[in-house]
């Protein structure tokens, strides 16, 4: 696995992980008993917490490249004539 695969894989991994992670604990201003703000949407959430969520979609993407070099490594799964 070269270092662009890496990165490649990396990135890819990266961006499901925080497309993931973003609809986890939002809530809208109406389901905590408060008004949306002037110009706002009134389904936007209250509160996205997106540092938490990019801090866990940079360890998670770590993670996972980690598994997939790995895997790619070990050659637990292959894709080359044996």
């Amino acid at each position: 696995m070269t270092i662009i695969s890496s990165i490649v894989v990396y990135v890819v991994s990266w961006w499901l992980i925080f497309f993931i992670a973003l609809p986890i604990g939002v809530k809208p201003p109406h389901e905590l008993g408060e008004k949306a703000q002037v110009g706002n949407e009134v389904g936007a959430p209250a509160k996205p917490y997106l540092g938490i969520k990019i801090f866990a979609a940079t360890f998670g993407a770590g993670l996972a490249t980690v598994l997939i070099y790995w895997v790619i490594i070990s050659e637990i799964i292959t894709f080359r004539n044996v």
